[in-house]
């Protein structure tokens, strides 16, 4: 049992299981019938994606020095106790079930899910390498 961190809009790894949306907003033109169809999520969570101000900074990270910063705030947002919590859960589950957390970011070293890979790795997660 594992979670895995992957690129939503991807195929599905086999048995990869529940794919959560951690990300600020759907889609845009899918219809919300099709998500899980077309891959993108099960269930939508935006609560372990970035603040709309934090995402705005994250995307504009071209060098190393702001996206550590990005890092740093990406952190203290997930280290809010209702984030923590999430984040102690999924940890657990994911030595009970399959489940698959992402976003849609192309490259996942400047991406979010790379720091939510380090956080429930942080907190014991059994995390599927794809």
């Amino acid at each position: 049992m594992s979670v895995a961190i992957v690129r939503l809009g991807t195929p599905r790894a086999e048995g990869e299981g529940l794919r959560i949306g951690t990300v600020r907003r759907p889609p845009r033109g899918v219809p919300k019938v099709d998500f899980a169809r077309l891959n993108y999520y099960d269930v939508w969570y935006p609560n372990l994606a970035p603040s709309v101000e934090l995402v705005k900074d994250g995307l504009a990270a071209v060098d190393d020095q702001a996206w550590r910063e990005f890092v740093k705030k990406y952190r203290q947002e997930m280290s809010q106790p209702e984030n923590a919590r999430t984040l102690d859960l999924l940890a657990a589950l994911s030595h009970q079930t399959n489940f698959a957390v992402g976003c849609y970011c192309e490259q996942e070293s400047r991406c979010h899910r790379s720091v939510l890979r380090d956080l429930l790795g942080e907190r014991g997660a059994s995390i599927q390498i794809l």
